[in-house]
């Protein structure tokens, strides 16, 4: 048997245009007066809604809606009403927080 000649195949072609396609590109920074959107308050939890939202009580007074970080639902974090929990409210919307870390 001999062996057959490499065929073309359109990965290979793929994989060509990716390794040519130029320097790198710089890293921008972030300009001086940004800042990060949000305020850290406490609270706890009044009750669990669908969808892995809560109604939080803020130690400060206002109850809002809060919905279950990145982080703490990659790592099945459970919470459960009665918890106290730490939120990063949006100067958006600040009806509306995430949950980011229980105590």
């Amino acid at each position: 048997m001999t062996s057959s000649p490499a065929r073309w195949s359109p990965a290979k072609e793929v994989d060509v245009a990716r390794r040519q396609s130029g320097p790198p590109k710089p890293y921008k920074e972030r300009p001086e007066g940004t800042t990060q959107d949000t305020i850290r308050a406490e609270g706890v939890v009044l009750e669990a809604r669908p969808n892995t939202t809560f109604m939080v009580q803020l130690d400060a007074g206002p109850a809002i809606l809060a919905h279950v970080g990145g982080k703490m639902r990659r790592n099945y974090i459970r919470i459960l009403p009665g918890d106290r929990v730490v939120l990063e409210i949006s100067t958006y919307d600040p009806e509306k927080g995430r949950i980011v870390y229980r105590k």
